[in-house]
C-alpha cells in the first residue's frame, strides 16, 4: 500500500514548562517542522505570524494563561540611530564583518561558551555540547549565513572574533535567529552594535525588516529590544508600533491565547501548502 505525506504541514504543542522570562510562569510552544522543498516558502510565511526558528523547526509561543511574548522586527525605513547608538558605532569602528555559509567552527563555539558562561549560565543551552552547537548552526533548511564580526587584537593587530550571529535570510527582511559575543568587550555593547548592523545589511539589501526575536513586556533579559525605532509588534494577528513599550502589559488571563485549533486554523499558509482534512 502506497501512503503520500499530507502537503500542509502539521502543527504541535510542546509540554507546558517553566517560562525563561517571566517567574512564576508556565510556557508552551506551537511548533511545525521546517523540511521539504517548500521550507524556505513555510520559513518566510510564518516569520510573518509571529514563528521563529530553531534548527529545523518553526515555533511561536502558545501559552495556556498569557500572551505576553510578541514578536519584534525593526521597519528599516523608519530606524533611525539614537545619539547612543550613534556613539556606539563609532566605539565599534575597528570591527569588520564577514558573511559566511552556515558552518560551525572551533573558534565560534570558544566565543559561544564564554559569552554562556559569563551571561546565561543557567539557561537552557547552558551544556550545549560542541555537537550541539554544530547542529544549531548546520541544520537548516533554508536560505541561512554566520554573520561573525572580528576586531584586531590590540596586542598583535590580528583579527580576534568577537561577535557571531545566525541570520536566516527571508524575502522580506533578516531574521537574527541567536547572536553572541565576548563578554570581556562588555563596554563595546555588542549586541546592540550586532543588531545596528544588520539594519544596514538589511537596508544595503533593500529589505524592508529585521526580525529581533521575541520581545516580553516585564521581563528585564528583552528590555533592550525597544530602544531601537521603527520598532513593531506582531499582536492580535497583526503588525503594528510598539507605541509606549509601557502600555504593554504581561498580566496572565484564560482567555489571553484562543484554542489551539482557531491557531491554526487562522495560520496564512502558502500557496502551495493546501490543507487537507
Amino acid at each position: 500500500m502506497r501512503h503520500t505525506l499530507p502537503i500542509a504541514p502539521q502543527f504541535y504543542v510542546t509540554a507546558p514548562q517553566p517560562c525563561p522570562y517571566l517567574e512564576g510562569r508556565v510556557e508552551r510552544k506551537l511548533f511545525t517542522a521546517l523540511q521539504g522543498e517548500d521550507a524556505q516558502l513555510l520559513n518566510d510565511a510564518l516569520s510573518k505570524q509571529g514563528f521563529r526558528r530553531s534548527q529545523n523547526v518553526l515555533y511561536r509561543p502558545s501559552c495556556a494563561e498569557c500572551a505576553a511574548c510578541l514578536s519584534a522586527r525593526i521597519r528599516v525605513a523608519d530606524f533611525a540611530p539614537t545619539r547612543t547608538q550613534r556613539k556606539l558605532l563609532r566605539r565599534n569602528s575597528d570591527i569588520s564583518r564577514t558573511s559566511n555559509a552556515p558552518w560551525a567552527t572551533e573558534a565560534q563555539y570558544q566565543l559561544f561558551r564564554d559569552y554562556l558562561d559569563s551571561r546565561h549560565s543557567d539557561g537552557g543551552m547552558a551544556d550545549m555540547d560542541i555537537f550541539e552547537f554544530a547542529a544549531m548552526i548546520e541544520e537548516t533548511p533554508i536560505r541561512s549565513r554566520v554573520v561573525e564580526y572580528l576586531r584586531p587584537d590590540p596586542d598583535t593587530g590580528r583579527p580576534d572574533l568577537a561577535a557571531v550571529c545566525l541570520t536566516d535570510v527571508l524575502d522580506d527582511g533578516l531574521s537574527m535567529v541567536y547572536s553572541f559575543y565576548d563578554p570581556d568587550l562588555r563596554s563595546r555593547s555588542l549586541g546592540t552594535y550586532v543588531i545596528l548592523d544588520h539594519v544596514a545589511i538589511a537596508r544595503e539589501a533593500g529589505l524592508p525588516f529585521v526580525y529581533l526575536g521575541y520581545w516580553v513586556p516585564g521581563s528585564p533579559k528583552m528590555g533592550y529590544k525597544a530602544g531601537f525605532s521603527g520598532l513593531e509588534i506582531y499582536k492580535s494577528q497583526h503588525w503594528q508600533p510598539i507605541g509606549e513599550p509601557a502600555d504593554h502589559d504581561s498580566e496572565t488571563h484564560p482567555l489571553s491565547t484562543d484554542p489551539i485549533a482557531e491557531q491554526v486554523a487562522r495560520l496564512d499558509l502558502p500557496d502551495s501548502m493546501s490543507r487537507r482534512d
